[in-house]
């Protein structure tokens, strides 16, 4: 019997939940005290004044436009913007107002045009060719006259590829030397597809402001490339290629 007792007891102790708990919440004051929650943070977050879908009709309640759900306060309607139905329909608008919204034209750049300048024609030029017999290398000396060149330029030079050209056909035992300087027209010397030696005195550039003359000088490597009876003839050279 004593036993039995004890037994009977703890069933009753669990039923009853543990001393000075109270009786266990049921599912719908869980439910009521979720809603709360929500509420007081929607009025901390919300301001119905800019909400759109926040409506009061004539019967004195509340109208969600957005999901079409009456709610007899504010306090309702707050807990309800919380809720997961009020948030899918807000995806679902938002979604739709992109999807609607006309694709909008890339801004148009600005176009830049190219300076246009008359050209007054070819500048004056030597070309003269000589051998280092120390160490074989061949050298080409450039001498560009701009006495009418614009008033705080310096001219320009580069080398351009036999394919960057359109005059002729492409050869690859040649290149280019291009010099440009506004307003001559571009001047350009077809001369052997060797590599260049860029060391300290075989490479060099100078642009006389006083006697406006362009010089450049230049050496081929020793190793490999066309042999020196080759490298052209100091002839006007052909029109710049484009």
């Amino acid at each position: 019997f004593f036993s039995t007792l004890l037994s009977t007891r703890g069933h009753r102790n669990e039923m009853s939940g543990k001393a000075g708990m109270g009786a266990p919440q049921s599912a719908a004051d869980a439910n009521v005290d979720r809603r709360e929650r929500l509420r007081k943070l929607a009025m901390e977050t919300i301001d119905l004044n800019n909400d759109p879908y926040f409506m009061r009709n004539h019967l004195g309640t509340y109208e969600c436009k957005l999901c079409l759900t009456l709610h007899n306060n504010e306090g309702n309607y707050l807990a309800h913007t919380q809720g997961k139905r009020h948030r899918m329909n807000l995806a679902r608008r938002a979604a739709k107002e992109k999807a609607e919204q006309p694709v909008q034209p890339a801004p148009m750049r600005k176009k830049v045009q190219p300076r246009q300048t008359v050209k007054i024609g070819r500048p004056g030029y030597q070309v003269t060719k000589s051998k280092d017999h120390s160490t074989a290398q061949r050298t080409l000396h450039f001498t560009i006259h701009y006495p009418e060149i614009e008033e705080g330029l310096q001219p320009r030079h580069r080398f351009m590829s036999a394919y960057e050209q359109k005059k002729e056909a492409p050869d690859k035992a040649y290149q280019f030397l291009l010099f440009a300087a506004e307003p001559y027209e571009t001047i350009a010397f077809k001369i052997p597809n060797q590599e260049i030696d860029k060391e300290p005195g075989r490479f060099t550039t100078s642009w006389d402001d006083t006697k406006q003359i362009f010089t450049l000088q230049l050496s081929f490597k020793a190793k490999g490339g066309p042999s020196s009876s080759m490298m052209p003839d100091a002839v006007p050279p052909p029109p710049p290629p484009s």
